[in-house]
């Protein structure tokens, strides 16, 4: 992540953002998204991790980074790493390696780590049910979220229907409104000429 960001970063962002704007807050997936997006205080991060160990070191730096920079700066960070865990399944298999790097951090209680994946698939459901779609996004990403941000939205929103409502709310958008949003992910990277 040291790299300067390059027109593929910058497109990848581009392309998850559109995602956060037209489904996660276009559709009130999460009514907590709108305030921190329109105060710009969401942190962007393309990894360029080729590996699960890379993208573990690079969750470990935005841990760390989260941790100690203030919420009024950055609430939250979408840390998209586009090259490696494609595969829904290796996904899942990583998070818990991610749980434990955040409880390593002693950060358990203070961030939480929530999933994305342009494959998601909730257990015993069809790949294809469009209750999955509430958390696919355009690329592998980690969601670095501030436990204490979540209460204070909690006290105006209860957070135990979401799920619930957002199965309704996609159910009634179906797969064809789903495609009208256009998420999809821009190109892949280009791997450095040499």
């Amino acid at each position: 992540m040291s790299e300067p960001p390059t027109t593929s970063d910058a497109a990848i962002i581009a392309a998850t953002r559109h995602w956060v704007d037209k489904a996660v807050i276009g559709l009130n997936l999460c009514p907590f998204a709108k305030a921190v997006q329109i105060k710009g205080q969401v942190r962007y991060v393309v990894s360029h991790a080729r590996t699960a160990d890379m993208l573990l070191a690079d969750l470990k730096n935005e841990l760390e980074f989260l941790h100690s920079t203030p919420p009024e700066q950055t609430d939250n960070t979408l840390l998209i790493h586009p090259q490696v865990l494609a595969e829904f399944f290796d996904f899942k298999a990583f998070l818990p390696r991610a749980n434990a790097a955040l409880k390593k951090a002693r950060l358990v209680g203070e961030i939480q780590i929530a999933s994305f994946h342009p494959q998601y698939q909730f257990a015993d459901s069809e790949p294809e049910d469009i209750a999955n779609y509430t958390n696919r996004a355009p690329y592998p990403t980690l969601h670095l979220l501030r436990e204490a941000s979540i209460a204070r939205a909690a006290e105006s929103f209860p957070t135990d229907t979401i799920y619930e409502r957002n199965i309704e709310t996609l159910n009634q958008l179906g797969h064809a409104g789903w495609d009208e949003l256009r998420i999809r992910p821009a190109p892949p990277p280009q791997a450095p000429e040499t």
